[in-house]
């Protein structure tokens, strides 16, 4: 893996966790900018902190090492729970403003995922 890739990687990779472990955070302690995103959005409280839980689980298997099969499904979540506030922010009518932050998480999802080395890679990652 050139050098290039590999700091790609990991700065991508390291933002996403810390972004996944924050929101995280807030969402398990439901801090209030979190419950009045929730209520705006009209999802339950209790969502927030299934949430939470399965966004600290998914940041363990993609900082963890081995485990490629793993890894592609927490990639997975990442892309499913991003691109579902993203829908979620467009269908209530919510600014730009709103959904830079969505759209700059979900490229750096896309990034660690698409940099990660061979050894992190399952089934048609590899080449």
């Amino acid at each position: 893996m050139k050098k290039r890739n590999r700091i790609i990687y990991w700065v991508a990779t390291i933002w996403l966790a810390v972004a996944f472990l924050l929101g995280a955070i807030s969402q398990l302690l439901r801090m209030d900018h979190t419950v009045s995103t929730f209520e705006n959005l009209g999802y339950p409280l209790y969502f927030s902190t299934i949430l939470g839980a399965w966004k600290i689980l998914g940041v363990f298997a993609v900082l963890i090492p081995k485990y490629p099969l793993l890894k592609e499904w927490a990639y997975a979540g990442f892309v499913f729970v991003v691109s579902g506030a993203i829908i979620s922010h467009i269908v209530t009518g919510d600014t730009f403003v709103k959904l830079a932050p969505r759209f700059l998480t979900l490229l750096i999802v896309f990034l660690s995922w698409y940099f990660r080395p061979m050894d992190k890679k399952f089934g048609f990652g590899k080449q």
